[in-house]
C-alpha cells in the first residue's frame, strides 16, 4: 500500500513524519503520525500506538503531547493516526462534535449510513499496524497502546479484545463504561443501532468481567477537576471495581489537574513521560 509523506521533521536525532494513505478498511483517505527515534536508523524498534480523543486529528498529540524525547531516550516507534474517517459525504457526518467526523469511537459500525466506512476498531487493529510493519523498522511482536478520553476507551477495549496482542495499555482520562454516559450512547447507538447487548463489546468496563488472557498492568491517570469526570462521562470508578474483581492490576491516579477541551494536552504533557517509562518497561524487556 503506497504512502504519501505529507511532512518531516528532524527532533531529539530521530524523525516526526506525517504519512496519508489510501485506507481499504474505511475507504477514504487517511493520515497518521509517526515518530522514528535515532535507534530506527540502525534497527529494530518496538511500536507504540497512541488514540487521540473527539474532535482530534492526528495533529494534536504530535504537536502538544511532548512525547518525542522520551519515545527517543526509550527506543519506541509511537504511531498517532487520525480519530475516524474524513469526507466521506455522508449525511449528518459533520453535525456533532462527539459524533461522525473525529469521533469514530473505535469501533466498526453496523448501521447504515456508517457501516462502510466508519470502522476504525478494524483500521487500528489490522490495517494500521500491518501498514507500519511492511514500512517502518519495527518488531511486529513489541507493540503497545494507550490514549486519552475517546481514545483511552479505544485503547482499553483493543487491549481487552485482543489478549496478548499489545504488551501493555494506559490512558488518560478514558471514557471508561459508554454503555452508561450519554457520549457511549450516543456513539455506540448510532454506529451499533439500538441493540444495548451488542454495544457491551467495545466497553472497558464489561470486557474485563471477562477477560482471561496474559497480564495486563493497566496505568490511569485521571484529572481530578475534569468536567467530564464530575458530568458521568467518564465512570472510572466502574471499571476500576471490575478490575479489582477481577485481580487485574490497574494503576489509577487521580491528578491535580483538569482534562478537558484544548487544555487537556496540559494535562497530557505533565505526565506523558511516566506513560512512555509504563510501556518501555514491557516493549523492552
Amino acid at each position: 500500500m503506497a504512502l504519501k509523506q505529507v511532512s518531516s521533521n528532524k527532533c531529539f536525532e530521530g524523525f516526526q513524519k506525517v504519512f496519508e494513505h489510501d485506507s481499504a478498511e474505511l475507504k477514504c483517505k487517511m493520515k497518521f503520525g509517526i515518530y522514528l527515534p535515532p535507534k530506527a536508523e540502525t534497527g529494530k524498534c518496538p511500536v507504540l500506538y497512541w488514540l487521540s480523543g473527539l474532535t482530534c486529528t492526528e495533529q494534536n498529540f504530535i504537536t502538544k503531547a511532548g512525547f518525542q524525547q522520551a519515545a527517543a531516550e526509550h527506543g519506541l516507534i509511537v504511531v498517532a493516526p487520525d480519530t475516524s474517517p474524513r469526507g466521506c459525504n455522508i449525511e449528518g457526518e459533520d453535525e456533532s462534535w462527539d459524533f461522525g467526523t473525529g469521533a469514530g469511537f473505535y469501533v466498526d459500525a453496523t448501521e447504515d449510513p456508517w457501516k462502510t466506512n466508519y470502522r476504525m476498531y478494524s483500521y487500528i487493529k489490522d490495517e494500521l499496524p500491518k501498514l507500519i510493519n511492511a514500512n517502518f523498522p519495527t518488531d511486529p511482536e513489541r507493540m503497545s497502546i494507550f490514549g486519552h478520553s475517546m481514545g483511552g476507551h479505544g485503547a482499553l477495549i483493543l487491549a481487552l479484545k485482543n489478549p496478548g496482542k499489545y504488551k501493555s495499555v494506559s490512558a488518560f482520562a478514558p471514557i471508561c463504561n459508554p454503555i452508561q454516559c450519554q457520549w457511549g450512547k450516543k456513539a455506540l447507538g448510532g454506529y451499533l443501532g439500538p441493540d444495548a447487548s451488542k454495544w457491551e463489546a467495545y466497553d472497558a468496563t464489561q470486557l474485563v468481567k471477562s477477560y482471561s488472557g496474559s497480564r495486563l498492568d493497566i496505568l490511569i491517570d485521571q484529572g481530578k477537576d475534569d468536567q467530564f469526570l464530575s458530568a458521568g462521562q467518564l465512570l472510572p470508578d466502574n471499571f476500576i471495581a471490575a478490575c479489582t474483581e477481577r485481580k487485574i492490576p490497574v494503576v489509577f491516579r487521580l491528578q491535580q489537574a483538569s482534562c478537558f477541551c484544548s487544555p487537556c494536552y496540559f494535562f497530557i504533557a505533565s505526565f506523558i513521560n511516566d506513560h512512555i517509562k509504563h510501556h518501555a518497561k514491557y516493549l523492552n524487556a
